[in-house]
């Protein structure tokens, strides 16, 4: 699991001068409420996380069909329900590094690193096309003598046990089993080739069996660890209690720390900024399906969805509302850098493994890092927003 650092935040946000003197409020007589804007937050939370739910039930249904009767068409639907499943997901990162109970340890140890962890070491869940690989036809499927049966309890216990690569569970694992490693250049613009006879009796690759309880296990995790979540959230549920009885100075600085951190540094730099620079789709978030380009525009909708206070069908009290009410040429700067991150990341090449294969100085490579060097403009202007409130974001890491 990638880890943030306080010295990227820094440097996103130095020169930054603040002021926020003016009073241009164009709300009219509505006034948004510090309370309104933390209540409608924790509407977003629940239901972004209950939609992930759902989607990853839809992931469980379809890959227990396909495992108990492996076909090319139920192959093709259970990777299919995966890619919708990220679609949900993608967003909730926008509640990540807010202090709350997903990067917590809680009743499971750090659940994020459960379900969204990466880069991941293919190998260490099963065979890989590489020789030079130490574990080159091994990983936890192909040692049933070391792991006699693949439960959940055993991915749990195994996941990142030898280091943040060593990941067993979550997203990115369910991935890697569905599509396998992507070997082919990025201008083929395929995607892992992984055949659907890896899981059927006799069929190819060794182990069959372990590899559809593998996939059976993994799914069911994740649809055990997004349940932790929604029932956390939830009306009644006991984080959602703690954070609505939180301070609201408190609420609202731990709702800016999950967006800036996340437009500082997790998305430009880790997810952008460090695969550009290597040049190697191993670097992408979903380096397997090709789906990097998704994950990208979903993580940043996610941090509009929560300064905007806007998701499906919430529409309430938000961040922006108080910005706007204290500096409406702050709200106006910010805004117009969310439409111009929109429109750098649109204007990325798909596939990402594609987009960055010419590195940084390359016509696709220099369009990638326009967009994350906006996306780190976003941020300086998020916490320009959060002082313009009279809200102080502190401990950013």
């Amino acid at each position: 699991m990638r880890k943030v650092t306080l010295s990227l935040l820094l440097l996103a946000a130095s020169g930054l001068i603040i002021t926020a003197c003016s009073n241009d409020d164009d709300s009219g007589n509505s006034t948004v409420t510090r309370r309104a804007v933390i209540e409608n937050y924790a509407n977003i939370v629940y239901q972004n996380y209950q939609d992930a739910l759902d989607d990853a039930n839809d992931l469980e249904t379809a890959i227990n069909d396909f495992t108990a009767n492996p076909t090319q068409a139920k192959f093709d639907t259970a990777k299919a329900a995966w890619k919708t499943a990220r679609e949900s997901y993608g967003t909730t990162e926008a509640f990540r590094f807010a202090n709350g109970p997903i990067d917590n340890d809680q009743d499971f140890s750090a659940p994020e690193g459960l379900i969204n962890a990466w880069p991941l070491d293919e190998a260490y869940i099963d065979y890989v096309n590489d020789s030079n690989s130490p574990d080159y036809g091994g990983g936890i499927i192909n040692k049933p003598a070391i792991y006699p049966t693949i439960s959940k309890a055993l991915l749990v216990d195994l996941n990142e046990s030898a280091d943040e690569k060593s990941i067993s569970t979550g997203y990115h694992a369910i991935e890697f089993l569905l599509w396998g490693q992507d070997l082919t250049a990025p201008a083929a613009n395929q995607a892992g080739l992984r055949p659907y006879t890896d899981f059927v009796d006799g069929g190819t690759a060794s182990n069959q069996d372990r590899r559809r309880a593998y996939l059976k296990a993994a799914a069911d995790l994740l649809t055990d660890h997004l349940t932790y979540l929604v029932d956390l959230w939830k009306t009644g549920g006991s984080y959602r209690n703690t954070f609505l009885g939180l301070p609201e100075e408190i609420a609202l600085q731990n709702i800016y720390l999950g967006i800036t951190t996340l437009a500082a540094s997790e998305l430009p730099i880790e997810r952008m900024s460090v695969a550009l620079e290597n040049g190697d789709q191993e670097d992408e978030h979903s380096c397997f399906s090709d789906n990097t380009h998704r994950d990208i525009y979903l993580n940043l909708k996610g941090i509009i969805n929560v300064y905007e206070g806007r998701y499906g069908n919430i529409d309430g009290a938000s961040l922006a509302d108080l910005v706007r009410q204290a500096n409406n040429t702050q709200y106006q700067t910010t805004e117009t850098t969310i439409n111009a991150a929109l429109t750098d990341v649109a204007a990325i090449a798909t596939p990402f493994d594609l987009a960055i294969s010419g590195g940084p100085t390359s016509t696709e490579g220099a369009k990638v890092k326009t967009a994350y060097l906006k996306i780190i403009s976003l941020s300086q202007e998020l916490l320009a927003s959060a002082t313009a409130s009279g809200i102080v974001v502190n401990g950013i890491d």
